[in-house]
């Protein structure tokens, strides 16, 4: 069983750099394309609460959807934002990684290193 889970888009560079990180580490893990297996709202906030980090560390500022809703302007609630990026994953900075109860946002993707 895994004892890591990456929670990643496969066509993102640092994913695909934290994946190869955890490859050379030969430390079993899990790799979640959290495009096509969704977060729960849930699922989001116990791993951010792992993480130490709040929505607002994790919303993707760059993405058209961010401007396309206009949240710059919006002085919106950690709950609001999880549903949110629920529903647009674009907003949510990646990959997040996981082992037991820590967590970790792989920016860079060697951060990913801190739990190995």
């Amino acid at each position: 069983m895994a004892d890591i889970t990456i929670y990643h888009k496969p066509t993102c560079t640092t994913c695909r750099q934290a994946v190869q990180l955890l490859k050379d580490s030969g430390t079993p893990f899990m790799a979640v394309n959290y495009y096509e297996q969704t977060f729960t709202k849930d699922q989001l906030k116990k791993i951010l609460k792992k993480a130490g980090l709040s929505p607002k560390d994790v919303l993707r500022t760059k993405e058209d959807i961010y401007k396309e809703l206009g949240l710059a302007k919006k002085e919106l609630s950690d709950d609001t934002l999880l549903d949110l990026m629920v529903k647009h994953p674009d907003l949510i900075q990646r990959p997040l990684v996981v082992k037991d109860d820590k967590a970790v946002l792989a920016r860079p993707a060697e951060t990913v290193k801190t739990l190995l």
